[in-house]
């Protein structure tokens, strides 16, 4: 009964899911309810694959066994029936031969039945072929009819496939056995018996399995839909409160409810927490204590300082009267009084941008005007290094809100350690603007920096090469304060170069306060060719101030920031 037997229910097919994203980005609730929802459908379609199976296997089993005795009792009869013909007349006999096979193949409903009835070529009286549908004879083959002819005490049968009348073709049950009567002859005897009505049943239960199994699913889905509920619910409490406090909110803490393992993680989660705010509170009680200790020291050691320096400014009045060994050191004494006042000056700096007492004091200033003021500024230590100072500036339109003090130190901070720095070769000066922002580059061609030295030139006391010796008493503060009196502007001082060819220091301020940067008009990453930068160092007087002509980035190349700027505060180089 192989058509019966393949009627049953499709087998699973493996479902792919075709989405952009990967899988593991999705929601933990979402996963779990697909997962559950997969793993389901996969169960069900098996376990209706095997009841459909189990049952079609049944039915046909159960019918098959209800044939074999009815082909026995219609064997029967047909026995009983040839051996009271026997004497009759050839027409008696063939009549009631007819009449046997039409009664024998039943007529309508899911008992019907056709009878095929043929001769067998033996001795004694021969019927004529008698049966109740012509196209039986089609079904019979030589492998039915050799079985039949091999074991004529038994019965033999296969399962095929019958059409009806609206062409549709149903299962069907071919039984063949052998009829022998001592003085009438052989004859074989086959019998087709419809199984439709168990094909019906069949379907009937195959739709019950799907209707039930599709019930199931969706109160699968729904027990998946609240279970994953129960479980993600604490974990997204306990992310949004991790958020808050990633956002600075340290008293953020998670509702435990229960005892189980979700509970505990709760616990766990407001024990870190309560943990992490306390040594925040630690360490933000002793960073306020170390500012007002520097804010105080600083403070302190004024007075004692202002003695100092009138000391040291009366011995150096008259160094000249002085041996010649004395005289040195009173010269020293004066460079590192002036020395200790400066280191005084900045930290004092560096205490208010601690306390965020600094304060922007802006007004609308013409940039290139700070930059010849810085210049002019510089221009005695660029002369004793015999450093060229090539400009470049916009020359239209550069003005911005600014606090003239602050960028007027920004500047001069970065020239002088271009100075210093530059090893006595020439240091390109440059300036631009666009719509929203303007720029000033400074780039020399000394010692240079390394891309690890370029993310900590802003700390505080940093040095690239502690162990150089510093000839013009720097404190190791000015880039530290550079850095807060940009970032005050809401603009960007930034870092870059090359072991070797020198660095490269940008300074991009918003034409507004406020103005949120994304771009900055000058490149930071550039070549450390000199011939480009102006380097005839020969041909010109040491100290010089060169003007060159305007130089205007492309705006194209510029549009985006280089991925290796370093914008952030720290110390000097």
């Amino acid at each position: 009964m192989s058509t019966l037997r393949d009627g049953g229910a499709p087998a699973p097919e493996s479902a792919r899911a075709v989405l952009g994203a990967d899988p593991r980005s999705w929601p933990l609730a979402l996963r779990v309810v697909l997962v559950t929802t997969l793993l389901s459908i996969v169960a069900l379609l098996t376990v209706g694959a095997y009841l459909s199976s189990v049952i079609a296997d049944g039915l046909y089993e159960q019918r098959r066994d209800r044939v074999l005795e009815e082909t026995l009792e219609v064997r029967s009869d047909l026995t009983e029936t040839l051996a009271q013909i026997s004497g009759a007349t050839s027409t008696q006999q063939q009549d009631a031969v007819n009449a046997f096979v039409q009664t024998a193949g039943g007529q309508g409903g899911g008992e019907r039945r056709e009878v095929v009835l043929i001769p067998v070529e033996t001795a004694g009286t021969v019927f004529p072929v008698a049966s109740s549908d012509g196209s039986l004879f089609n079904e019979l083959d030589d492998e039915l009819t050799a079985a039949v002819a091999d074991h004529p005490e038994a019965m033999s049968w296969r399962s095929i496939g019958r059409e009806d009348s609206a062409g549709d073709t149903h299962p069907a049950l071919l039984v063949g056995t052998r009829v022998i009567v001592p003085g009438a002859g052989s004859y074989d005897l086959y019998l087709v018996y419809s199984l439709e009505e168990e094909e019906e049943t069949l379907a009937f239960v195959q739709r019950v399995i799907l209707g039930g199994g599709a019930v199931l699913l969706a109160l699968i889905v729904g027990i998946a839909i609240v279970v994953a509920r129960m479980v993600t619910t604490p974990l997204k409490k306990a992310a949004h409160a991790a958020e808050r406090m990633a956002a600075g909110d340290l008293t953020s803490r998670v509702e435990v409810a229960g005892a189980d393992e979700l509970a505990r993680v709760g616990e766990s989660f407001n024990d870190m927490a309560r943990s992490l705010e306390q040594k925040v509170d630690d360490l933000t009680e002793l960073s306020h204590l170390q500012q007002r200790f520097v804010s105080d020291v600083s403070h302190e050691l004024r007075t004692p300082l202002t003695t100092i320096r009138m000391a040291a400014s009366v011995l150096d009045a008259r160094s000249g009267d002085l041996p010649g060994e004395l005289r040195r050191t009173a010269e020293l004494l004066s460079a590192q009084v002036r020395r200790f006042e400066v280191l005084l000056v900045d930290l004092l700096e560096i205490s208010r941008f601690d306390a965020g007492a600094a304060e922007l004091e802006a007004h609308r200033e013409d940039i290139d005007a700070l930059v010849e003021r810085a210049l002019e500024d510089v221009r005695p230590l660029a002369g004793d290094r015999g450093c060229l100072l090539d400009v470049h500036l916009a020359g239209d339109d550069v003005s911005a809100m600014v606090d003239a003090r602050r960028i007027d130190r920004i500047l001069r901070n970065l020239l002088t350690n271009a100075i210093e720095h530059g090893a006595g070769r020439p240091v390109l000066v440059q300036t631009a603007a666009d719509a929203e922002s303007v720029a000033v580059v400074v780039q020399d061609h000394g010692h240079g920096i390394s891309p690890e030295d370029a993310q900590h030139v802003f700390d505080r006391f940093w040095r690239a090469d502690p162990s150089r010796a510093r000839t013009i008493g720097g404190t190791g503060l000015g880039l530290s304060i550079s850095a807060e009196d940009a970032r005050l502007h809401d603009g960007w001082l930034q870092a870059w170069g090359q072991e070797g060819e020198g660095a490269v220091f940008r300074l991009t301020i918003p034409r507004r306060p406020g103005t949120v940067l994304t771009r900055s008009p000058l490149l930071l990453e550039r070549s450390f060719d000199r011939d480009e930068a102006g380097a005839a160092v020969s041909s010109t007087p040491t100290g010089e101030i060169r003007i060159g002509p305007e130089v205007l980035p492309d705006l194209e190349e510029t549009a985006e920031e280089p991925v290796t700027d370093i914008d952030g505060p720290g110390g000097e180089r």
